[in-house]
């Protein structure tokens, strides 16, 4: 049973933090990285309900023909063509030099991965750890980390990814499920040496289906 209140409030607090962060943020290629995750968080969070509402058939459909136009609009954008609105929202929200919409595609992309293989349901829990645990182990990261473990990532934003994945996801499943879960997650966030985005979601969906 999913109940969207605790999820949505997550949202709010972590929306407020990137705020927060950003006011403070220097003029760099950095300032935008906090409003970035924020709109991550919304755009995973907004997938992840369409995708658990919907007809299975239908959610792959709209995957696939997401992934299919955004990378025409990718590959017109990197090959200098203005897009109206596109090229505006890429240049505030995208770092500089990887492929224009790279993080929404490859979230799409991870998203069809798992929907191919794993119920819907299962998708849906990958989607929501991949959603809070990217934005908040970034956000607390660029703000509290101090102690670098691994892959110039934080053991402050660690832990604080894990802790907050895991409190969500007891409104979702059983108290061990929710924190082996996101132990497993949040140790595949860490680690991966590809983007977070693909690997994430695939490990939630192993992991729940060993442990369902």
């Amino acid at each position: 049973m999913v109940w969207a209140p605790p999820l949505l409030n997550t949202a709010v607090r972590l929306h407020l933090l990137a705020v927060g962060l950003t006011a403070h943020a220097p003029t760099s290629g950095v300032m935008n990285e906090p409003l970035r995750k924020a709109v991550h968080l919304i755009f995973g969070l907004a997938i992840a309900c369409f995708i658990l509402f919907s007809e299975r058939k239908l959610a792959l459909y709209a995957l696939v023909i997401a992934l299919f136009t955004g990378f025409i609009l990718s590959d017109a954008l990197s090959r200098g063509y203005t897009i109206p609105g596109v090229s505006k929202i890429i240049a505030t929200l995208e770092r500089r030099d990887v492929l224009p919409g790279k993080g929404a595609l490859f979230f799409a992309l991870g998203a069809l991965f798992s929907l191919t293989f794993f119920p819907k349901e299962v998708t849906f829990i990958g989607l929501v750890v991949l959603a809070l645990l990217d934005s908040v182990t970034t956000l607390v990261g660029l703000r509290f980390g101090r102690t670098r473990i691994y892959n110039h990532k934080s053991i402050e934003a660690t832990l604080a990814g894990f802790a907050t994945t895991s409190a969500a996801l007891l409104f979702l499943i059983p108290a061990h499920a929710a924190i082996l879960t996101s132990a497993a997650a949040a140790f595949a966030e860490l680690v991966s040496p590809v983007d977070d985005n693909l690997i994430v979601p695939a490990v939630v969906c192993i992991v729940l289906t060993v442990l369902f």
